[in-house]
């Protein structure tokens, strides 16, 4: 969706994540495939810039693009001190 709610015509696809809900109702969706998710948005919106896809300027898809990388490194961060038992 675009800034006024109209759909966006760069958005084409739609994206699938597994979803599991636990015994007590809550949703779980694996953090590997959330980071996963947050990359492929921001490749996917790199490769339209590289396109030349017109309405998309290049200096905000790329700090967008940085900030996803950003949160993605930080869960998989966490998933990996989680993992190894660090606090």
């Amino acid at each position: 969706m675009t800034a006024a709610g109209l759909p966006s015509p760069f958005v084409n696809r739609e994206v699938t994540l597994p979803l599991i809900v636990d015994d007590r109702g809550t949703l779980q969706v694996a953090a590997a495939d959330v980071s996963k998710l947050l990359r492929t948005v921001g490749g996917r919106w790199l490769r339209l810039v590289e396109a030349g896809e017109r309405g998309l300027d290049e200096d905000t898809v790329a700090a967008l693009t940085i900030e996803l990388a950003k949160l993605a490194d930080r869960i998989d961060v966490a998933c990996i001190a989680h993992s190894s038992g660090a606090p």
